[in-house]
């Protein structure tokens, strides 16, 4: 079974160009089953790239999902057009009495910042409380997760002297894991952030379970049963161009970047980027579906009790 979105959003004509199964609404209407209700609240400037990268990997189970994409109430974009914005996104004051099997919270360039001064962040810790009555499983991406950390466990996020930019590799710490299912013992994933949350500080709290780390990197996927959440501090939604397209920003604006390591052929910019994460992307979020299709209630006034 498709995705299913608007057939106006920007992802439909794309996802569809590249073999990824969507469906309308209006057609959707006409199954008689119950979709999975997925939202993405979507913290990033660039929504429709986001928005687009997300659908793509979720989009490809066998389940029919009614994707829906949320935004801060108060926040206003700068990046996207307001009318992208009006006819696809509702505020997050708009669902709070809906109940979703599974919420995306993504991150947002802003992790210089103490989260107490993010400008949106008492809302944001109100979503956070919300998904443990209205949604059966959260998945914390990048800041999204280390937010959910900080704010669940009080595990604070720490700068690093220097971007970690590039493609790191990561061991599978628990190959049984049905989030992991299907997983090398060996995975590449894209990383570009500031930040790092520490090995021993996650270790301190018995309630948490690092799923895939990096000797390089730091932690990577952590599971939080008591809250019946992922959390991923790296990019496996990441296009393949994505981290080139930071880099050539960077250089266009004159800032000091290394070149991402372990992602161009040779660590040459000038020859194209070979995207090695992509079957691992689609496997953790196929199976993150795949989890919530076995374990949510089938009516959906159940999800939270």
């Amino acid at each position: 079974m498709p995705i299913t979105l608007p057939e106006s959003l920007p992802a439909f004509d794309v996802l569809t160009r590249e073999g990824v199964m969507v469906m309308s609404d209006l057609r959707a209407a006409r199954q008689d089953i119950r979709p999975l209700r997925i939202g993405l609240l979507n913290l990033m400037p660039k929504k429709i790239q986001t928005e687009t990268q997300f659908a793509r990997l979720i989009g490809a189970t066998p389940l029919q999902i009614e994707f829906s994409l949320i935004r801060m109430s108060e926040h206003e974009t700068k990046n996207t057009a307001a009318e992208h914005m009006a006819e696809f996104y509702r505020p997050f004051s708009d669902v709070r009495e809906e109940r979703f099997d599974g919420l995306i919270i993504t991150g947002a360039p802003i992790e210089h910042l103490p989260y107490e001064e993010v400008t949106y962040w008492d809302e944001l810790t109100e979503v956070f409380d919300w998904t443990q009555t209205h949604v059966h499983n959260t998945f914390g991406v990048c800041w999204g997760g280390m937010a959910m950390l900080r704010h669940f466990y009080g595990i604070d996020k720490h700068m690093l002297p220097a971007k970690a930019f590039g493609c790191f590799r990561h061991r599978n710490l628990a190959p049984a894991s049905p989030y992991l299912r299907g997983f090398s013992d060996d995975v590449l994933i894209p990383v570009s952030r500031w930040t790092e949350m520490r090995q021993h500080e996650i270790d301190s709290e018995g309630a948490l379970n690092t799923l895939i780390s990096s000797d390089q990197v730091g932690p990577c996927l952590v599971e939080d049963p008591a809250h019946r959440a992922l959390m991923i501090f790296n990019h496996f939604e990441y296009d393949s161009t994505t981290l080139k397209d930071e880099y050539d920003r960077d250089i266009a604006a004159g800032k000091p970047v290394n070149v991402p390591l372990n992602y161009y052929p040779d660590d040459d910019p000038a020859r194209a980027p070979l995207n090695r994460w992509r079957s691992h992307a689609h496997l953790l979020y196929g199976n993150w579906i795949n989890e919530i299709y076995q374990t949510t209630p089938y009516d959906l006034a159940q999800i939270g009790q």
